[in-house]
């Protein structure tokens, strides 16, 4: 399944991008109320005002061997995201900006929703007609007929006609090339954002952590202390992974919770980190 080329999506403000209005997005080869939150972490963490790399000041133990274990384990890539995730619901043949536009809805969609539900909810969407203008002409009760049964589909809904509306009139209906535009529209969180600037935009903004992630960040002990929220998890494995693995670590993850370490009763007999894993230990 196709992605989006990372060398053909990047764009600068200065050279007229969707969100100062340009009318020439990179162009793609392959394939409620608004929130704003306080994103600080767009700067490299990384880097000390010298520019020199700044070694963590911590890190798990055998996190290297439980990474390769993990990658070893997730090999054929075969799990739900790998086939149905938010970087194959787009439309390969459509304008790079309504990639991108569907990359987004994708990703508002998936929340507290199966991978195999999304796909479904965007199969019929791009059947109805993707686009800002298509879904603005779109009354809610059709809307929520072709999303349905995507987890809170109402509110999801409301969600979805807010940004479509912001997306026409601020972004000539292109999406924002930001983090914190990102999450400033209705129904976008830390993670959609973060997965949006890599996929629609070929950015590494951050680590996109969701359920998975946080789960088995957790259980492997790769945060110093047990955190209670994706985004302290995020936050606590932005201070110490290496920067080049920022963007392997979502999908690898997410498909290893979708496949062995189950939210309940994960398969800890069948994981290559039985031995390496202090949650596995904790149930032997």
């Amino acid at each position: 399944m196709h992605t989006l080329r990372a060398g053909m999506l990047t764009r600068s403000r200065s050279q007229g991008g969707a969100a100062a209005g340009g009318k020439n997005p990179s162009p793609v080869k392959r394939p409620c109320k608004v929130r704003r939150l306080d994103v600080a972490y767009e700067e490299d963490p990384e880097r000390e005002k010298g520019g020199r790399v700044q070694a963590p000041s911590w890190e798990p133990q055998h996190w290297r061997e439980q990474l390769a274990n993990i990658r070893t384990m997730r090999s054929r890539r075969d799990a739900p995201v790998d086939q149905l995730g938010a970087g194959h619901c787009y439309d390969t043949s459509a304008p790079p900006e309504v990639q991108r536009y569907q990359v987004l809805l994708s990703l508002m969609l998936s929340s507290q929703t199966k991978d195999q539900v999304t796909a479904g909810a965007m199969q019929r969407l791009r059947a109805h007609g993707l686009t800002v203008d298509s879904i603005l002409q779109t009354d809610e009760d059709t809307l929520g007929q072709l999303i349905y049964p995507v987890g809170f589909w109402r509110s999801k809904v409301k969600y979805i006609k807010q940004t479509s509306t912001i997306l026409r009139q601020r972004y000539n209906g292109d999406i924002p090339s930001s983090v914190v535009e990102l999450v400033a529209l209705p129904g976008v969180g830390p993670k959609m954002a973060h997965l949006a600037m890599a996929i629609a935009w070929g950015t590494v903004s951050g680590i996109a952590v969701d359920t998975h992630v946080h789960r088995i960040a957790n259980r492997l002990r790769w945060t110093k202390e047990v955190t209670k929220s994706p985004e302290q998890t995020r936050t606590a494995l932005e201070s110490w992974l290496p920067r080049e693995l920022w963007n392997e670590v979502n999908g690898l993850l997410v498909g290893f919770g979708q496949q062995t370490c189950l939210p309940v009763h994960p398969r800890c007999q069948a994981c290559l980190n039985r031995t390496l894993c202090p949650a596995a230990q904790g149930r032997a």
